[in-house]
């Protein structure tokens, strides 16, 4: 059976995520012996991110993710899902504060829902990066990056904090199966 790849260049909101359910469940479904998920992602909606990070984690086959060249926000905890976790050599990793859009009106108890959704999700994307990268050398100040400090990380650092294992250029072989998400 062939690899499996999944080409995602689309930001993280429910129509990309249901397309990865979709394409990651084909694979198992047609007995993938692995997926590399290819990433390269402005990021997206907390939600989705998570949505993604633990489907990919519940797979029960082995997931390889790639960062293809920028990998920024919630992209680094779809990325993390990832049992390998391998870079290009001229790629990134972007950590920066949440931002909502907000629309209309919004009362005091919604905005206190808003709040309250946004530190969990702070602490929840703190806690998924900081299980993920454990056995690095160099521990990542998530949530430092996420408040007040932007981070961009190159690959010779990421495989010091523990999110990739090595710098690598793409796999691409001709019996792989091959999809794409791109919106």
């Amino acid at each position: 059976m062939p690899v499996h790849v999944i080409n995602f260049t689309g930001p993280i909101n429910a129509s990309t995520c249901g397309q990865l359910i979709d394409k990651a469940s084909l694979a198992v479904k047609e007995d993938a012996p692995r997926l590399i998920v290819n990433i390269a992602t402005m990021g997206g909606e907390c939600s989705y991110g998570f949505t993604m990070y633990n489907f990919l984690l519940a797979l029960p086959i082995p997931v390889h993710t790639h960062n293809l060249g920028t990998v920024e926000s919630m992209g680094n905890i779809v990325f993390l899902a990832g049992q390998r976790r391998t870079a290009c050599t001229h790629s990134k990793f972007l950590f920066h504060p949440f931002h909502w859009h907000l629309q209309g009106s919004v009362d005091h108890s919604r905005m206190s829902e808003y709040a309250m959704s946004l530190d969990y999700d702070l602490h929840l994307y703190a806690q998924i990066v900081a299980e993920r990268t454990s056995n690095g050398k160099n521990a990542l100040e998530t949530e430092k990056y996420l408040t007040a400090a932007p981070r961009i990380i190159n690959p010779e650092e990421a495989m010091h904090s523990g999110l990739i294992t090595a710098i690598e250029d793409t796999e691409v072989h001709a019996d792989f199966v091959c999809s794409c998400i791109y919106s």
